[in-house]
């Protein structure tokens, strides 16, 4: 039940949009009964770079009860307010474990990612990550037509 989110990895944030949308709840029942839901409610899509070119989106979708989506890089406050998409460009580095943002009450993160990285095995469906478990590693899949 902790509100704010961090940088995975280190990173530069390069553009955030934010889509206007619903407060839907998204707990489990909530995701089985509503078709869609992430693509219905509030998010801010923030797309990064990884150090290696890679790109990595983290998109903080807002829920039930949640007031707005702040982000510390950004001087705005996302909320039913807001009309969207809006796009803000951003050129800001954050290291591993800086403090992107937090919820006014709480929701979730969606995390998208090249194909070579996988989740690690902590995480799977209704599972709690705390602050500093590990969410993905480099895929060591083998190279080749087999793979």
């Amino acid at each position: 039940m902790y509100h704010r989110f961090h940088a995975p990895c280190d990173c530069r944030i390069e553009q955030v949009t934010f889509i206007h949308g619903d407060t839907w709840n998204v707990n489990p029942i909530a995701l089985k009964r509503i078709e869609k839901l992430f693509c219905k409610n509030e998010r801010a899509v923030i797309r990064t770079r990884l150090e290696s070119g890679d790109a990595l989106t983290l998109v903080p979708v807002a829920a039930i009860l949640v007031a707005s989506i702040r982000l510390h890089f950004l001087n705005v406050v996302l909320n039913a307010e807001s009309r969207g998409p809006t796009v803000f460009p951003c050129d800001v580095s954050v290291r591993k474990g800086d403090e992107l943002g937090w919820f006014e009450h709480g929701s979730t993160i969606i995390v998208l990612a090249p194909d070579q990285f996988e989740f690690c095995d902590n995480v799977v469906e209704s599972a709690r990550i705390l602050a500093g478990q590990p969410l993905m590693r480099k895929s060591v899949r083998p190279a080749g037509p087999a793979a």
